[in-house]
C-alpha cells in the first residue's frame, strides 16, 4: 500500500525541509495542508512535486 498522506514529522523526514520551513510554504500557498480533527497532513505527491521542481544544485 502506498502511503498519500504524511504529517509534519514525517514530512520534515522525508524531505528535509525543517518544520518551519513547511509552514513558510503553507503559507506562500506552495503547499496546502490538509486538516483531519487536530491533525496536519501533507500529501506526499504536492511534497515530492515541490521538491522536484527545486532548481538543481551547481558544482
Amino acid at each position: 500500500m502506498t502511503t498519500i498522506s504524511v504529517d509534519i514529522a514525517d514530512a520534515v523526514s522525508m524531505s528535509g525541509i525543517s518544520r518551519s520551513g513547511l509552514y513558510k510554504l503553507f503559507k506562500a500557498g506552495k503547499i496546502t495542508p490538509r486538516k483531519n480533527g487536530k491533525r496536519t497532513l501533507v500529501l506526499v505527491s504536492e511534497l515530492q512535486s515541490y521538491v522536484e521542481s527545486l532548481p538543481k544544485a551547481e558544482g
